[in-house]
């Protein structure tokens, strides 16, 4: 019997779902750790940028207003981000990092790359080199 070649779709599937099971494995490690990936992302996005209204947030990453209002909101409850009036236009507020959540993010971060070393680091520098070849060629294949 002769080992048939899995087609495009049947790796795309196959990707996409070690991609979901690959992210939840590091978000449960990261929540372990104090702080979500996607919270992570929220605090990571005004670490790089500083303060910022929540629609621009929202853009950044990527999320309709009100899942980011939602994240917002609770974020603030626990002291990880503030929000202010903005100074430019009184309607809108500007979110930004606290020190609590610079600190919150920083163990977040610490929490995730922990999880991924121990996932890729089973993998040696050939196979390393060989996966970010492949990922750069997946990544050029979307037009993006």
């Amino acid at each position: 019997m002769k080992d048939r070649t899995a087609t495009p779709a049947e790796i795309g599937l196959r990707y996409l779902s070690l991609g979901h099971r690959l992210r939840k494995v590091v978000d449960d490690g990261m929540t372990a750790g104090g702080l979500s990936l996607a919270r992570t992302k929220v605090l990571r996005a005004l670490d790089g940028r500083g303060a910022m209204r929540q629609s621009s947030l929202a853009r950044e990453l990527g999320h309709a207003p009100r899942s980011v209002t939602q994240s917002v909101e609770a974020l603030e409850r626990e002291g990880l981000i503030e929000r202010a009036a903005d100074p430019e236009d009184g309607r809108s507020k500007l979110v930004s990092l606290t020190p609590e959540g610079t600190r919150a993010l920083a163990a977040g971060t610490a929490a995730g790359e922990r999880v991924l070393h121990e996932i890729f680091g089973t993998l040696d520098s050939g196979q390393l080199a060989d996966l970010a070849k492949l990922l750069d060629a997946i990544d050029a294949g979307l037009g993006t």
